[in-house]
């Protein structure tokens, strides 16, 4: 039984999309803890109204990054985790963090990596007029929002979106696409060869780039 313990800063979406798909297919996994970077964050609320264990490592109580990772650690380690899932973390993290849990942390960025790195994706994808846009699910790497590529959700573009309604579509296709990657992980199916991912003995029908729809 795999190990799950998921990172969030707010609403907690993909957090409640990986636990509705674990419980409904039966995954060889549990949710073995939840952590929040701030208070009052309703992905933590949302968690433990589901009866997951929480804590709290409030990022504002430490003057140096590196305390705060060391804090963080401690609580995730707590959980004994085999995988730690960024779902909606809002910190970046330092090469010593991030090592400490290498090939067993997972992010969803919200744009075709290595397309739009960082923050305000949907707004610069707009402003360079893409056809497509999406999500990505990655093991993390040292640099932000690098690392090998694990899946892709495309969503078209239409000539009328603005910001709003393109991150509603991306969001939706990421409660589709971590599910599905996290799945994987659950599962040992995949390998990172020559710093690319490899899904072992892959199923009729699964692929790593899933497509939403235009609307």
């Amino acid at each position: 039984m795999k190990r799950i313990v998921v990172l969030l800063s707010g609403r907690g979406s993909n957090m409640l999309a990986i636990a509705e798909a674990l419980r409904d297919e039966r995954w060889p996994a549990q949710i073995a803890g939840v952590i929040g970077d701030r208070p009052g964050a309703a992905g933590l609320q949302r968690a433990s109204g589901l009866g997951f264990p929480t804590a709290l490592v409030d990022y504002r109580a430490f003057a140096r990054r590196e305390d705060f990772e060391q804090a963080l650690r401690q609580a995730i380690d707590a959980f004994a985790p085999d995988v730690v899932v960024l779902a909606g973390f809002m910190r970046v993290l330092g090469a010593a963090f991030v090592e400490h849990y290498h090939g067993r942390l997972l992010n969803i960025h919200p744009s075709l990596l290595p397309a739009f790195p960082g923050l305000a994706t949907h707004r610069r994808a707009l402003e360079a007029g893409v056809a497509a846009h999406g999500a990505t699910v990655h093991f993390v790497g040292v640099e932000v929002d690098d690392g090998p590529i694990v899946a892709q959700a495309v969503v078209a573009v239409q000539p009328d979106d603005d910001e709003t309604t393109l991150a509603a579509r991306v969001l939706e296709s990421e409660h589709r696409l971590y599910p599905m990657a996290l799945r994987w992980f659950v599962e040992g199916r995949l390998r990172i060869e020559s710093g690319r991912v490899r899904l072992v003995d892959p199923r009729p029908g699964e692929t790593r780039l899933l497509y939403g729809s235009g609307r």
